[in-house]
């Protein structure tokens, strides 16, 4: 097995004395699954960065072997990213989509948004704009996942105006006036989602709960509850109360 393509970086696994298992999400190919030899030597310390796009050859003796992989940086991006809120977002993001894609399953569009959103990340895209995109990336990837939200019309009354809410069990939009006197029992629509509307700190909060509800719910489970933390810190670097665009402290 022979492959070269371009590859955004996702996750790294510390394998064996020096090398790494790397996750990459590529256009053609999907989620991607190598080993790099000499992954943690200092020469590609700075290359294997979530969020760098690098030039990727695979190659394996058998079908089901995992691939050994050379890479060489195609764009630096991950040390562009400085604030809280890019850096929490990048980190989020990238681990989201190693935990969440089947290996070797095409997912194109996914692919590119993913790509835009760590591009944002690099161009220290405001906060908000980062919180936004992200909530889009995160209802993409769930549909694509076959676990879509339906935010077209009333679950109750099949009207198409005035929705406010989702049902976290059915996954569809619920209007104002059915879903008021539940409305402890249902997730907050965010306008921007579903309208021209833009989006505010308050709103990017209440998608992010949206999807992250659904996330758990589909996504996860199991062994990748492990990445709650990250999204708790995501979160808190996106909420009302915190200045997201402000660099980290010095180290």
């Amino acid at each position: 097995m022979q492959l070269e393509t371009q590859a955004l970086v996702c996750t790294l696994l510390a394998h064996g004395e020096n090398g790494l298992i790397l996750r990459a999400s590529t256009a053609d190919h999907g989620l991607l699954a190598a080993y790099v030899p000499g992954g943690r030597s200092r020469k590609l310390r700075g290359v294997l960065q979530p969020g760098n796009l690098v030039a990727l050859s695979l190659s394996a003796r058998t079908e089901g072997q995992l691939p050994t992989g050379r890479l060489e940086l195609a764009e630096a991006r991950a040390a562009l990213a400085t604030s809280r809120a890019a850096l929490a977002t990048l980190e989020w993001a990238t681990a989201l989509t190693a935990a969440a894609l089947p290996e070797a399953a095409p997912h194109p569009a996914l692919h590119h948004a993913l790509d835009a959103l760590v591009l944002a990340c690099a161009a220290e895209a405001p906060a908000r704009t980062l919180g936004e995109t992200l909530v889009r990336y995160e209802l993409l990837l769930l549909a694509d996942l076959g676990f879509g939200l339906d935010l077209t019309s009333c679950a109750a009354t099949g009207s198409r105006e005035d929705l406010a809410f989702v049902s976290p069990k059915s996954s569809q939009a619920v209007s104002r006036t059915a879903g008021t006197p539940w409305a402890t029992r249902l997730l907050p629509l965010p306008a921007f989602l579903i309208s021209p509307a833009p989006a505010t700190v308050d709103s990017i909060q209440d998608g992010l709960r949206l999807t992250g509800h659904f996330l758990a719910q589909h996504i996860l489970t199991g062994r990748h509850t492990a990445l709650l933390p990250a999204r708790a810190r995501l979160l808190a670097r996106l909420s009302p109360e915190q200045k997201m665009d402000e660099a980290p402290p010095a180290r």
